[in-house]
């Protein structure tokens, strides 16, 4: 994608409602757009409706669900998504990412668990997307997600990836730090992922912190700080696919606005870098 054809720009910061009142007494000037999931906040009226709506008419945004299950066995949850496209169009927000996983059967299992990387599966989960954009009117973006396990496994995780953006001609939310987190658990190279990656699918990146469970095991918690690997992946993914949007997950552990800041503020930084970059090579052969 050119950077006109991204959605937002520049650096984002997910928005929970414990950061909204100090956004409003603080404004935060680096802060390019922000993310939402779409699930806490459908149906909310009276004081914090009005807050939300607020926001949306101020900033740009994105959305981030949690619960439409994708890769479930049980059928799609159609209502949902009928009640999501009348959000996203009440807020004038055209994106709309999941998570590449399943987290209900018969009822909410409270995690995102793995699809097995299979043919089959592949299908199973392009016919559900191709049906939810459908239903949204937009093209969505799937996320790269983390694991722990990989039940059936026949095939390679960058290669059903790959499958399914492909056949459901979805778009890709690029999560930095769960190629991380996958390329210790799993013991494969994070850049060589990274690169195998289609560049023209991209919509914004995801950053994040994890948990050292122990030296070979990452928890992806968002609960914790952005660690100097994964920061130097970034770096990496900005000289593969361009300054794309990127947005700071923080999801536990909330720090003080100022503090979560300073790593909006690396993000910004990171691309300002490669910017500056792109300008001084454009002028070296223009």
């Amino acid at each position: 994608m050119t950077d006109s054809s991204y959605p937002v720009h520049g650096a984002g910061l997910g928005l929970r409602r414990t950061l909204m009142g100090p956004l409003v007494d603080q404004p935060a000037d680096q802060v390019g757009f922000y993310e939402v999931a779409p699930e806490n906040w459908i149906g909310v009226g009276g004081r914090l409706g009005k807050q939300l709506r607020a926001f949306t008419e101020r900033h740009p945004f994105v959305t981030h669900g949690l619960s439409l299950s994708i890769g479930g066995p049980a059928p799609l949850d159609e209502t949902f998504l009928h009640r999501l496209k009348r959000f996203l169009d009440e807020h004038r927000i055209s994106t709309y990412t999941e998570h590449l996983s399943y987290c209900a059967d018969d009822g909410h299992l409270y995690d995102l668990m793995p699809i097995p990387f299979t043919e089959e599966a592949v299908r199973h989960v392009a016919e559900r997307i191709r049906r939810t954009q459908d239903i949204l009117e937009r093209r969505i973006a799937m996320e790269n997600v983390s694991y722990y396990a990989a039940p059936g496994k026949q095939m390679e995780e960058i290669d059903f990836l790959n499958a399914v953006l492909e056949e459901a001609d979805c778009q890709l939310l690029l999560d930095v730090n769960n190629i991380y987190v996958n390329s210790v658990n799993h013991r494969y190279d994070a850049e060589e992922f990274l690169c195998a990656l289609p560049a023209e699918r991209v919509v914004y990146f995801h950053i994040a912190g994890h948990y050292n469970e122990a030296e070979d095991l990452i928890v992806d918690t968002h609960g914790a700080d952005v660690i100097d690997p994964v920061w130097n992946l970034l770096d990496k993914a900005y000289a593969r696919f361009g300054v794309v949007p990127t947005l700071l997950e923080r999801d536990f552990n909330i720090p003080p606005l100022p503090q979560l800041l300073t790593e909006v503020d690396r993000i910004v930084d990171i691309q300002n870098r490669h910017t500056g970059a792109k300008t001084a090579a454009h002028v070296r052969h223009g």
